[in-house]
């Protein structure tokens, strides 16, 4: 078929990422050669338990943490849940009130509507156009019961970047814990835990070129966040059940990867990313970028179409190849309009018909300028069919 001729173009790093071959490398032995429990006494099984040391070494290292401070999870979700969900049960006594916001990942919202049934009042911040929050309304929302402040790092639909190190001197006055959701951001670009004045930050292997099912969660010492997963004395008594030991050392591979190409590959992505902006916003009319011009993720770009619908326009961009979403991989299948998009102040038809491109370290400017081309050509197709553009261009609209 002509489809699986042409090349694959993904454009979808926000929802994964490849796993870099040498993360694959250093992993293999663990699954056959290197198989014994960290937990067993003997020599052939202690050498995982250092080994699981030195990958928290290095991922404390990038967040100038200390290892003992790294706890390992299944991903990004589990952590949410456990920063959540056990600070609302540790802190219980002193408070019940969190405070997040209207743009969070799922696993943040939906962990706060479950404590919401549970007793605990959130407040949900609003956003700017840009997708921020305002700092005054964040002081607004403190009471004298809040226990924490829980605001991802950068969105994972927009791209948009939160003033992190703000909120968290914000939270520190206040004797409230930080939790932010770094899963989108940690790996793309520089988080530091004390300059930010973060308590608890989550993070997944998966997003950057690491596997799936391992993530972690930051507690810094002396939080008093209690076990999540019940069961044996593992990660210090705090999260039980039998290491994933090929899953910490491909993540441990994939944070030394990532931190070590930041920079360079930042400002490649970066630089292709403005291209294609400039590209789409110039060439296609009726559009608009989602998210803040500047302060956004290096690969992330997100578009709104008018008079188009998002998910006709992915199923077309496909059969051309080309890998993209129209928001968060963990809502594709819902047929609302993202939640992201309709905090920013978009109307319902617009947030409709929504792009998100993620580039990588192997997007070319090649690839994006057959997106461009591709993307117009769609964008046209699919406006010729739709009355509601006819109308528009009937009343002389242009």
């Amino acid at each position: 078929m002509e489809n699986e001729m042409k090349k694959l173009i993904y454009l979808d790093n926000a929802a994964t990422t490849k796993t870099a071959p040498e993360v694959v490398e250093a992993m293999l032995p663990y699954f056959s050669e290197k198989f014994g429990n960290p937990s067993s006494v003997y020599r052939f099984a202690s050498g995982n338990k250092e080994v699981i040391s030195e990958q928290r070494d290095v991922i404390a290292g990038v967040l100038g943490a200390r290892s003992n401070e790294i706890y390992f999870t299944a991903g990004g979700s589990e952590s949410d849940n456990w920063a959540l969900k056990a600070a609302a049960e540790a802190y219980a006594d002193k408070g019940n009130h969190i405070i997040t916001t209207k743009i969070e990942h799922h696993a943040i919202l939906h962990t706060a509507e479950y404590l919401e049934k549970r007793g605990f009042e959130v407040t949900y911040l609003d956003v700017d156009e840009d997708g921020k929050i305002r700092l005054e309304e964040l002081k607004r929302a403190i009471r004298p019961t809040t226990i924490l402040i829980s605001v991802m790092f950068a969105n994972n639909e927009i791209g948009t970047i939160e003033p992190v190190r703000e909120i968290g001197e914000i939270a520190h006055e206040h004797g409230i814990l930080f939790h932010t959701d770094a899963v989108q951001a940690f790996g793309q670009v520089p988080i530091h835990v004390d300059e930010c004045h973060i308590d608890m930050l989550s993070a997944s292997g998966h997003k950057l070129n690491g596997p799936k099912g391992i993530g972690f969660l930051y507690i810094r010492k002396g939080v008093k966040i209690r076990s999540f997963v019940h069961g044996g004395a593992q990660e210090r008594k705090r999260r039980a059940g039998t290491e994933n030991v090929p899953g910490i050392v491909g993540l441990g591979t994939a944070v030394k990867r990532a931190a070590g190409t930041m920079k360079e590959r930042s400002e490649k992505e970066r630089e292709l990313r403005d291209y294609l902006i400039g590209r789409v916003l110039k060439e296609i009319p009726y559009c608009r970028l989602n998210g803040h011009r500047t302060d956004r993720l290096p690969n992330n770009a997100n578009f709104s179409f008018r008079f188009v619908e998002g998910e006709a326009l992915l199923i077309m961009l496909d059969g051309k190849g080309i890998c993209g979403s129209s928001g968060s991989a963990c809502t594709s299948g819902s047929l609302d309009p993202s939640h992201v998009l309709l905090a920013i102040g978009l109307p319902h038809e617009t947030a409709h018909g929504s792009l998100r491109l993620t580039l990588s370290e192997e997007t070319t400017k090649e690839d994006l300028d057959y997106v461009v081309d591709s993307l117009k050509e769609i964008v046209g197709t699919l406006r010729n069919m739709s009355p509601l553009y006819e109308d528009f261009i009937k009343k002389g609209n242009k």
